[in-house]
């Protein structure tokens, strides 16, 4: 009985917390993106297309210390190259492509520890998170030093008799990941995160299926389109496989964060590293 009364004391002093933890962050995010689909350095699913810079900023609410949500929003740019690839295939393939994607997310995090930065209570937890996102994009490629909007050439024949109609370039995505939050103090706090977001759409990279007949593609699209479809330097007379739609494409962001919190909860004049934790309580509680 004794040890029972010691845990529900815990469990009390925990949730009771709720009413002295809800609080309100603004933060920033500066990190890199990639992305994996048919234009990676290796023809497997967990390899990657080249890593560049992202950047991103959100608001998020701590309901409990266990409970968090968030709505954030993301800026990175996403690029491959075959030019860049150890396998041989994709080197005659010869194809590349970046784009600049934005991302507007809503987003849960569980705190595995809880989390608690107001007079240090809970100052650090690692982290889960899950949502639900959209995001734009627009594939270009490059072509005697002109940049190419590539969606509109339907580069597979996206839009022509018979063929798939062209792909959305406003898409949804299923973000997920882990983190590490710390308060440096109770209104300050820093963290670390790695998402992958699970797309529905296989033309982040503007591949996916066949090649279209050079002929085909000339007449309908033009030269620029003909060119920027097949740049193996041999002719294609249509149905040779151009990329592989047994995946669908996925990108990935990760990052630094620091946020500020805004509300007060009646605890100025006692804030401070409180390392004793709640009376009667370990000291993680």
């Amino acid at each position: 009985m004794k040890y029972l009364g010691y845990i529900f004391c815990c469990l009390l002093m925990f949730f009771s917390a709720k009413e002295t933890t809800a609080q309100f962050e603004l933060g920033l995010m500066g990190g890199v993106a990639t992305y994996t689909g048919d234009i990676s350095k290796q023809n497997t699913f967990f390899s990657t297309g080249d890593y560049n810079a992202a950047f991103g900023g959100f608001a998020r609410y701590t309901f409990h210390p266990l409970i968090a949500a968030r709505v954030g929003f993301n800026y990175g740019n996403l690029s491959g190259s075959d030019a860049k690839s150890t396998d041989g295939s994709r080197l005659k393939r010869n194809l590349s492509f970046r784009t600049k994607l934005y991302e507007l997310s809503l987003i849960g995090e569980f705190n595995i520890l809880g989390y608690q930065p107001y007079n240090l209570v809970r100052p650090w937890s690692p982290y889960i998170f899950a949502g639900v996102a959209g995001f734009v994009f627009n594939p270009q490629a490059e072509l005697d030093g002109v940049l190419y909007d590539l969606q509109p050439l339907g580069t597979e024949g996206q839009g022509l008799e018979g063929n798939e109609a062209p792909y959305k370039l406003t898409q949804f995505s299923i973000p997920a990941g882990i983190g590490v939050k710390y308060a440096i103090n109770d209104q300050w706090n820093l963290g670390i995160e790695l998402g992958g977001r699970k797309t529905f759409t296989d033309y982040i990279d503007d591949i996916s299926r066949a090649y279209v007949a050079d002929e085909v593609l000339l007449i309908n699209r033009g030269e620029v389109a003909a060119a920027l479809a097949n740049r193996t330097g041999n002719v294609q007379a249509g149905g040779a496989a151009r990329g592989s739609d047994k995946y669908d494409d996925w990108y990935f962001m990760a990052g630094l964060t620091i946020s500020y919190n805004f509300t007060d909860n009646g605890l100025v004049g006692s804030r401070g590293r409180n390392r004793g934790g709640k009376k009667g309580c370990p000291a993680a509680f």
